[in-house]
C-alpha cells in the first residue's frame, strides 16, 4: 500500500472534480427558446443573481443558473446542476441534474 503525507494511504486514480458557475439567458424566436451567451460566475449565487438580472432586468425570456463539475484531469463536463430558472427556459432545464 503506497501512503502519503502523514501515513494516510493514498488513493489510486483519485480524480478531483472542479465546479464552474454559469448564467444562461434565452430569447424566442420564431417561436423556440434560442440560447444567448453563457455567462461565467465565480459563484453560485453570482451565477443566480446573474440569471434573475438577464431575466428581470434586460427582458429576456427565461435565463438558468446552473453549474457543472468536470474532471480536473479532462476537459470534459460530466454533468450539470440547475441552480435557479426565471421566466421560459428549455425542457433540459427543468430537471435539476443532467449527466
Amino acid at each position: 500500500m503506497k501512503t502519503c503525507i502523514r501515513g494516510f494511504p493514498a488513493v489510486e486514480n483519485d480524480m478531483t472534480e472542479i465546479a464552474h458557475f454559469h448564467a444562461l439567458a434565452f430569447d424566442r424566436e420564431d417561436g423556440r427558446l434560442v440560447a444567448g451567451q453563457r455567462v461565467d460566475c465565480a459563484n453560485p449565487a453570482l451565477a443566480i443573481q446573474t440569471a434573475q438580472g438577464q431575466w428581470k432586468v434586460f427582458g429576456h425570456a427565461g435565463a438558468v443558473a446552473f453549474s457543472r463539475t468536470s474532471s480536473f484531469d479532462q476537459e470534459k463536463s460530466d454533468h450539470k446542476h440547475v441552480l435557479r430558472r426565471f421566466g421560459q427556459v428549455p425542457d433540459e432545464f427543468l430537471k435539476e441534474t443532467t449527466g
